[in-house]
């Protein structure tokens, strides 16, 4: 073992410390780097407000933003010349998968583990470059992802985790083969359960079992899938698959963690149930009717919902799965017309599944809102009120403090555009070139202006 050779205060080591220094020619204040940002010169979106601001001057330290001011900021650290560019909170995509995003349904199960992973970590750090420095990911094994994020081992965006989608036998998110059947209650997990992709839950008690696990994972909220999808094999979008008792087990477990459930609902009927048993988010609803948003906007539930619109470099569908997307592209028209109609509490997610392709389209579909929104709509709901929808989690929030906004105190994830996204929305589309800076908890991962 070990030891030194005589005791070793904190009062001797820093004296030691202050040798050192003193010996490089370092004062103690400044033997530690400033790792400051001063933005000089810049435009403000705030996240909320639809005009900019003067020519201002934003100070960052400590992963926040500390100080705004018109006038001059003095500062030691770094300092980016804004040169009148605009500079705005990082963007937050409400329905993410970060494990899925890339590989093929049947690698996403069959596949090799390590690979899956590391390919979501170059995802991860392609969805950082794009300027999605936050996301809330809606399904998957992601909890390894973020945590190597957190710890700053892979460049990527702050992940809210689900965990597992909580799904029943045939319902949305069971991609167990029919030689798979019957299911034995309470024997072997299948592949994509071990691996924490979906969980069967056929009753209250294994709903509540599932969701807990989650949360115990470090679970943000719990996922769970009321109606039919698109992608899943054995699943209509007609059918209504967890019972009132069962969606209202896994709002109790995630209410008794300080936390909410959201589910997978495109149906009246599923939307109705969810929201009976007391669910506070809608994931799609994309086939929704005017008495359900009314339901909605009347209960203040939030719906995340897509843009579909262009579902060319999707992956690549079955006929049937090809014939249910066709519906909820139908209704994407509705979806927004009738959110905007009742003033329901809107996130904007992508829910991209399967497809590089798609995923390089993220900031297009953001600015597809324009069919309905302003851009300063569209834009504040993929920053200040995404983050809105983050803090349901509560003390279950992985990340507390203020996302997306632009003002004194807030967590410093932030873009500087060359170019106006109030004026230009499209700016968002080709992010390699209009995001100059990109940075996330005050820490630079981009910065092309030029010098």
């Amino acid at each position: 073992m070990l030891s030194w050779p005589m005791p070793v205060t904190l009062a001797r080591a820093a004296a030691v410390l202050g040798f050192v220094g003193a010996s490089l020619g370092l004062s103690p204040a400044s033997a530690q780097q400033d790792s400051s940002v001063l933005f000089r010169n810049i435009r403000i979106f705030d996240g909320k407000n639809a005009a900019l601001s003067a020519a201002s001057n934003v100070l960052v330290r400590d992963r926040t933003i500390e100080k705004i001011s018109v006038g001059d900021i003095i500062a030691t650290g770094q300092v980016i010349e804004g040169g009148g560019r605009v500079l705005m909170p990082g963007l937050i995509d409400a329905h993410w998968h970060a494990m899925l995003v890339r590989p093929t349904p049947m690698a996403s199960l069959a596949g090799d583990i390590g690979y899956n992973n590391l390919l979501a970590a170059s995802e991860a750090t392609a969805t950082l470059m794009r300027g999605f420095t936050t996301v809330r990911d809606m399904g998957g094994p992601s909890f390894g992802l973020k945590q190597a994020i957190d710890e700053d081992l892979v460049a990527g965006p702050r992940i809210y985790p689900s965990g597992a989608i909580i799904t029943v036998t045939s319902g949305h998110g069971d991609f167990r083969q029919l030689s798979d059947l019957p299911r034995t209650i309470g024997g072997m997990l299948s592949r994509m359960e071990v691996i924490g992709g979906s969980m069967v839950a056929d009753s209250p008690d294994e709903v509540r079992v599932r969701a807990r696990e989650q949360l115990m994972l470090g679970a943000s909220q719990v996922k769970l899938t009321a109606g039919g999808g698109v992608a899943s094999p054995f699943s209509p979008l007609d059918v209504s698959t967890f019972t009132e008792p069962e969606l209202r087990a896994a709002v109790e477990a995630a209410d008794n963690w300080g936390t909410y459930v959201a589910t997978h609902a495109y149906t009246p009927v599923a939307i109705q149930r969810s929201i009976a048993a007391g669910v506070r988010c809608i994931e799609h609803g994309h086939l929704m009717d005017e008495a359900s948003a009314k339901l909605i906007a009347e209960k203040g539930v939030w719906l995340s919902t897509q843009p579909f619109l262009d579902i060319s470099g999707a992956a690549a569908l079955g006929p049937s799965e090809q014939a249910k997307m066709r519906q909820v592209v139908a209704g994407t028209d509705r979806v927004y017309a009738l959110a905007k109609k009742y003033n329901i509490k809107t996130a904007f997610g992508t829910d991209v599944l399967f497809s590089k392709a798609l995923a390089d389209r993220q900031g297009s579909m953001l600015a597809a809102l324009t069919r309905w929104y302003t851009p300063a709509e569209a834009l504040a709901m993929a920053t200040s009120i995404n983050a809105e929808l983050l803090n349901l989690s509560g003390l279950r929030n992985p990340y507390p403090g203020k996302l997306g906004v632009v003002e004194e105190g807030a967590l410093a994830d932030l873009l500087l555009v060359d170019g106006n996204p109030l004026e230009n929305i499209a700016l968002v589309e080709d992010p390699a070139k209009n995001f100059v800076v990109i940075m996330k908890g005050g820490k630079v991962y981009k910065n092309i202006v030029p010098r």
